[in-house]
């Protein structure tokens, strides 16, 4: 972990507000982990900057997910970790997304970002505008909703594994209302 990262004059932030002004409306740097959130419409710019800036060099998408907040509008955050291995630079670009609307694709920045951003689509429901090949990686292609939404329902019935497909009989599970004896 960089030792600046809690310090609003680090050199990711520094440099990321010196090229896009106002493109960055918030920041945080709780723990050392600094969080920049950026208007979508320049996200890719951003991304496309600190890769090729020759003073980050950040050279390693680590993750993209997404948190769901369905009280809030914009209603997701999407999140790109990314990492300059050779400065030991860290940083979490974040940015907002409404229900329904598409978070521009980092792919062309990192091709990594393809299956992360699948699994984001997949379990979230996030499109993603400019991706190559767009559609579900963990459920299956009939699958309703999406998992990891707030308001997707706990399971109420067993899962069936191929080992026990032939003799799978659905039944329901019982919970109790105060969920103590759910399992």
């Amino acid at each position: 972990m960089h030792p600046d990262l809690t310090d609003p004059q680090n050199p990711v932030e520094s440099a990321v507000r010196a090229k896009f002004g106002d493109a960055v409306v918030e920041r945080d740097g709780f723990r050392g982990d600094l969080t920049l959130v950026v208007k979508r419409d320049q996200l890719i710019e951003i991304l496309t900057f600190l890769r090729d800036d020759p003073q980050l060099k950040f050279d390693l998408l680590v993750d993209v997910t997404a948190v769901d907040w369905p009280e809030r509008e914009p209603r997701f955050d999407v999140l790109y970790w990314a990492c300059s291995t050779s400065m030991a630079l860290w940083a979490r670009i974040v940015t907002r997304v409404k229900d329904g609307e598409a978070c521009p694709s980092a792919v062309g920045v990192w091709p990594g970002a393809n299956w992360m951003e699948r699994e984001v689509y997949d379990l979230m429901g996030v499109p993603f505008e400019g991706h190559p090949d767009l559609r579900r990686i963990l459920c299956p292609d009939d699958w309703e909703g999406h998992p990891l939404r707030k308001e997707y329902p706990v399971g109420r019935e067993e899962v069936a594994f191929t080992h026990n497909l032939h003799t799978y009989k659905p039944r329901p599970v019982n919970i109790s209302p105060d969920y103590k004896d759910a399992y």
